[in-house]
């Protein structure tokens, strides 16, 4: 079976403030971080040996998963930084740098190896993506989805000829100018060959630098056009979006955790909540040790992270709340991802806590 390389060295700059005091490998759905489904996923298609890259914030991915035995699985960790003024610093070198870092360091590439982002959960068939890989005698592959027109703008579009061997590529290109609706997912395959093509010791970039090195010397090089579920947490705009499809149980193998007390409402333990003063309408998942006063209402699809606090008359609305977020007395969250320092509507937006204008937005909800 191939070896493994997640990619979770960036600093999820498009997802602030959710990566304020995460990196965003270890964003949380449904209580578990996304790198964890990764994992979870590779472990389960047989990959045993994953290397991660880590930078920004790296301790907090190290310390949950540790050598990754609880998974079945054996993961080592390759930080990205310098030493500056008494202080290590994270510098990402790039996808491929990154790569290139472990080549040089220990030879880990010495098989056909995977390679995915660390912020999307898949359901790819990896045992048919590497048979399809091998059986083309590809030294580099790009797994991609069919994306509605209307919608390339958003993703790195891949054009390729009939028999899938890639021409050029276009960075979210305008309707218009679409060369192909053939998205890339993040998930490539490579051949230890190809790493030799990446220089040494610097900043090197797998889709803006070494695919197109790839197409220039007309190198074995495929795009493989697949059907699966690919929930990319690419904005903080997706993660509400994400969260509002988990909830609604329409994404396979993500199973609620707690116990559903009665349809569409799970409880974690040590909740204290009056049901008969309450209104509770799933899907909702209410974390462990929280208290809802009554006079409360809860609106699905929502998520209320263990520890948290809901005073009387208080309403959540289709919104996340984080671990240990207090909401005041008669105050409104429509729409909202809610933690203890900030909240961030669905559109992106974002108001701390303490903030004037926070607030005023808390009591313009209120209504």
């Amino acid at each position: 079976m191939a070896k493994a390389m997640i990619l979770a060295a960036g600093q999820g700059t498009r997802v602030r403030p959710l990566t304020k005091d995460i990196p965003k490998p270890m964003i949380p759905i449904l209580g578990k971080p996304v790198l964890e489904y990764i994992i979870e996923h590779l472990a389960r298609h047989g990959v045993r040996e994953i290397m991660i890259n880590v930078a920004f914030m790296h301790r907090k991915i190290e310390e949950y998963f540790g050598d990754g035995h609880r998974w079945g699985v054996e993961i080592g960790y390759s930080y990205e930084g310098a030493y500056e003024h008494g202080e290590i610093v994270p510098k990402p070198i790039g996808s491929a740098g990154g790569m290139k870092h472990i080549q040089d360091n220990s030879g880990f590439f010495d098989d056909t190896t995977l390679v995915l982002c660390g912020d999307a959960i898949i359901d790819l068939d990896i045992g048919a993506a590497l048979y399809e890989h091998r059986n083309k005698g590809a030294i580099a592959s790009v797994v991609t989805l069919d994306v509605p027109l209307s919608e390339v703008k958003n993703y790195g579009i891949v054009v390729a000829d009939e028999q899938g061997k890639i021409i050029s590529f276009q960075e979210k290109p305008c309707p218009e100018e679409a060369k192909s609706t053939l998205a890339s997912t993040g998930i490539y395959i490579f051949e230890p060959a190809a790493l030799d093509l990446v220089p040494s010791g610097q900043v090197y970039d797998i889709g803006s630098q070494l695919f197109p090195l790839l197409v220039e010397k007309q190198l074995p090089f495929f795009a493989q056009n697949r059907f699966f579920n690919w929930i990319d947490i690419g904005r903080v705009t997706d993660y509400w979006t994400v969260l509002q499809r988990v909830l609604r149980g329409e994404v396979a193998q993500m199973d609620m955790p707690g116990k559903e007390v009665r349809p569409g409402v799970w409880v974690g333990l040590n909740t204290r909540i009056d049901w008969d003063k309450v209104t509770v309408e799933g899907p909702v998942y209410i974390g462990s040790s929280v208290k809802i006063e009554e006079g409360a209402t809860i609106v699905g699809p929502t998520w209320i992270g263990h520890g948290s606090h809901l005073r009387k008359g208080a309403t959540v609305e289709r919104s996340v709340l984080f671990e240990y977020t207090r909401i005041g007395e008669g105050m409104k969250f429509s729409e909202m991802i809610v933690s203890a320092r900030y909240c961030v509507d669905r559109h992106g937006n974002t108001v701390y806590v303490g903030d004037d204008r926070c607030v005023l937005r808390w009591g313009d909800a209120r209504g």
